[in-house]
């Protein structure tokens, strides 16, 4: 009895980072200030033409290792240019890796505040591309779509949700994101600052929803600058900083620890007596 209670118990990884490494090549002859066809061109040149006048690595990730499991939240902290969003993107696939490993169980979904739909077509048209996008039916769409429409909340001061979405303001539009992406029980959610935006009353049935989804043996990562929403959401948290793990732990000694800190890693310094 006790050895079956032992297997019952057993944590299940969905998630293994095993001393990850990611750079990004930059060649700095390479005209496009960044644009979505200079990034292609990049990551499609072979490493012979790496060696060209110009050319710079940049280490976003070094050497992380962690294990996520079924039924976590966990929040990513760290100042801008840390690596989160960089590890949350290797994670879903999107990047490739230059040393370690990363295993996934399940199929990992990245959300993003700037997560693709179609700017020309109404919130309603693309409820049902996002949700197809997911794999999900068209029956189960129109099953859901007023559950997402409620939830993001657009529609409380107008029928937006029948307008382009290059009307909405970019916290309308995160907010349908989240909607759409939230319609769905995920194995691994990974979600980028999509919260930042919401007000009071959007982040607490977020917040919800994200323990629901948990509680499906779902795993889910929140980037995020605000602490609050780390904690709100997450029991654990890992703090990057110039790449690197920093700390692993629960969010709010993470956190704590990461607050008394600048983005330098000296200690903030504390202030003089009157």
């Amino acid at each position: 009895m006790a050895e079956n209670t032992a297997l019952t118990d057993e944590r299940i990884p969905t998630v293994i980072a095993d001393r990850v490494d990611i750079v990004y090549r930059v060649n700095g002859t390479t005209g496009g200030r960044g644009s979505a066809t200079a990034a292609l061109n990049r990551m499609l040149r072979r490493k012979a033409s790496e060696k060209a006048a110009g050319t710079r690595i940049v280490h976003a990730v070094k050497n992380v290792s962690f294990v996520a499991h079924k039924g976590e939240a966990i929040g990513l902290i760290g100042t801008n240019g840390s690596g989160k969003s960089t590890l949350l993107k290797a994670i879903a696939g999107l990047l490739p890796v230059e040393r370690g490993k990363i295993y996934t169980d399940g199929q990992p979904s990245l959300l993003g505040v700037n997560a693709a739909l179609m700017s020309d077509l109404t919130g309603e048209r693309n409820v049902y591309l996002g949700g197809l996008a997911m794999g999900m039916t068209r029956e189960q769409i129109k099953e859901r779509y007023q559950e997402i429409v409620d939830f993001s909340g657009i529609n409380e001061k107008g029928d937006f949700i029948s307008l382009p979405m290059r009307t909405y303001s970019s916290g309308m539009g995160s907010r349908l994101r989240f909607s759409i992406a939230a319609a769905k029980d995920h194995d691994v959610l990974l979600i980028d600052e999509a919260l930042a935006t919401g007000d009071a009353k959007f982040r607490s049935r977020s917040a919800e929803r994200i323990r629901q989804m948990r509680e499906h043996a779902g795993t889910v990562f929140l980037v995020s600058h605000s602490n609050s929403s780390i904690l709100e959401t997450c029991e654990r948290a890992l703090w990057l900083e110039r790449g690197e793990l920093r700390m692993d732990g629960p969010a709010e000694d993470v956190i704590k620890a990461y607050e008394e800190f600048t983005g330098d890693g000296k200690k903030k310094p504390k202030p003089k007596a009157a």
